[in-house]
């Protein structure tokens, strides 16, 4: 039994989720964004080496990259806590998701307009899985230049699958992705699964 003034994080269930997508398009700022502590970050900067490997097409004023993860907590209340896991974006560390996924109720894909192609790769391995996931588009500087219907077209998105516009830089916002993907994970659970 914990005292009065100890650290609910310890205490409570805690639930794992993902924060996944493309090279740039806004993982470890979500992160940050919505987490109560200063999250861990492995960002290195960008060097020669990734030049001709990294596609900075659309990022070209990109840094910096993410070669592990990135770790953020937000405390529920004290019997809950979220426990917060960025993916590094690089085809070449995509092998780390494979051990992130690990436990993890659900995921958020970041997607960027810019570079809508970048969220495939995330979204083929939720699927494939049968990890839920919700889709995130990150709206860099407010900017919308594709619909929803676009863009969930564009991403051939199961009907399904919620899709939300955000800024990730916004706490306000990513906690209402969060929301969506909590709604999303309840609305399956509630849902029987069709018989076989």
């Amino acid at each position: 039994m914990g005292s009065a003034d100890s650290d609910p994080a310890q205490t409570a269930q805690a639930v794992k989720i993902l924060i996944a997508g493309g090279f740039g398009v806004g993982k470890t700022t979500m992160v940050g964004a919505v987490s109560e502590v200063a999250p861990l970050h492995t960002e290195e900067y960008l060097t020669r080496a990734s030049v001709g490997v990294d596609d900075l097409a659309g990022i070209d004023a990109k840094t910096t990259t993410t070669v592990a993860l990135d770790f953020g907590r937000i405390t529920i209340n004290d019997e809950l806590v979220v426990y917060l896991f960025g993916t590094p974006g690089q085809e070449r560390f995509w092998f780390m998701w494979n051990d992130l996924v690990h436990g993890a109720l659900g995921a958020v894909v970041l997607a960027d307009t810019r570079r809508l192609e970048a969220s495939f790769a995330s979204i083929d391995f939720f699927e494939s899985r049968g990890i839920p996931f919700v889709v995130a588009v990150n709206c860099f500087h407010n900017v919308r230049d594709r619909t929803p219907e676009e863009i969930r077209a564009a991403l051939d998105l199961d009907p399904h699958v919620p899709l939300v516009m955000c800024d990730a830089r916004e706490r306000a916002d990513g906690r209402d992705v969060l929301l969506a993907l909590i709604e999303h994970l309840m609305a399956r659970h509630s849902t029987p699964e069709p018989a076989v």
